[in-house]
């Protein structure tokens, strides 16, 4: 069978690709310049801010598919929360928008308080990808929060693909720098004929030259995206996809077939197809199988890109799965 030629225009936007990497090198920046400083970047709204039942869904639960959400739920005469909530509030800033921080006063939100089952306070909770995880109850030494905030943000990344919040100056109230402008950078040229090779149909070309950057700037996030791209198309390249798609109908067990029959729903268009298939995947199996689907869907939503409103969606639908 001869390859065919296949593209992801109409699927992925390789200059909003190439936005998306410029818009995350800004914000890495920002955090190790933070991490210099002590100075913390803050995200499109504030990494500390007050919630109440009014705008839970929308501060909370929907900004969860961007960045972890922690949970201090508090109170006026509660003296342990007057020790823990500064602690919190510094720990937002050093850690620099890789989570964000909701203060919930519990005599103001009684709703709140019973929905997550809170026993006593101070207790922290945290939200990600729409689903509530219990941290801790009470005081607790500052080592011990790292560890705990560690862990979750590890998770979110690892589990759902969800890095921490983008970074805006202005959020701050700071006078925003004037734009210079962006010299060319030193894997520019590479890049695009990268790209080029990735357009025209030259996946073996542009798989070497994404691997090229990417050997020298292993971080380079448009590379890394456009190698995604192109081992895709390369997977998908020598695929019967009726034959494919046959044996996914019938084998629904199958991971290996859901995940080649996901691969073409994503380069066919069918985006919430190939998410959807996958999640089902995880639902139904275990062990190195439920991986492989997991690992493939992450994958995916690297291809289409996070800010994309299906991948929100998405991330949402493998939370409620793992948890």
């Amino acid at each position: 069978m001869q390859p065919r030629n296949m593209s992801m225009s109409g699927v992925v936007d390789l200059a909003a690709v190439k936005a998306a990497g410029e818009a995350k090198q800004k914000a890495e920046q920002a955090r190790a310049e933070a991490a210099r400083t002590g100075r913390a970047p803050t995200s499109g709204a504030r990494l500390v801010f007050d919630v109440d039942e009014a705008g839970f869904q929308q501060d909370v639960l929907q900004r969860s598919t961007e960045v972890p959400v922690v949970i201090d739920f508090w109170a006026e005469w509660c003296e342990p929360c007057k020790q823990l909530g500064p602690l919190l509030e510094r720990l937002a800033g050093e850690y620099a928008g890789k989570f964000v921080l909701a203060k919930i006063d519990v005599d103001a939100n009684q709703m709140l308080f019973q929905q997550f089952g809170v026993q006593g306070i101070p207790a922290v909770f945290a939200v990600v990808a729409g689903q509530p995880i219990p941290l801790f109850q009470g005081a607790a030494p500052e080592s011990q929060i790292r560890e705990v905030l560690d862990q979750l943000v590890q998770a979110a990344e690892q589990q759902f693909g969800i890095v921490g919040a983008p970074v805006d100056p202005q959020a701050a109230g700071e006078q925003p720098e004037a734009e210079a402008p962006v010299p060319a950078g030193p894997y520019d040229a590479l890049l695009e004929a990268a790209n080029q090779a990735l357009d025209s149909g030259d996946l073996g070309g542009a798989i070497q030259a994404y691997k090229n950057v990417l050997s020298d700037d292993p971080a380079n996030p448009e590379a890394k995206l456009g190698l995604a791209q192109a081992e895709l198309l390369h997977r998908v390249q020598d695929l019967d996809p009726q034959a494919v798609r046959k044996e996914a109908a019938e084998n629904p067990a199958d991971v290996p077939a859901q995940i080649r029959a996901a691969d073409l729903d994503l380069v066919g268009g069918h985006v919430e197809d190939a998410f959807g298939r996958l999640i089902d995947a995880v639902k139904r199996t275990a062990g190195a199988d439920r991986e492989a689907a997991r690992v493939r869907l992450l994958e995916l939503f690297e291809v289409i890109g996070a800010d994309d409103p299906r991948v929100t969606a998405a991330r949402t639908a493998l939370a409620r799965v793992l948890f």
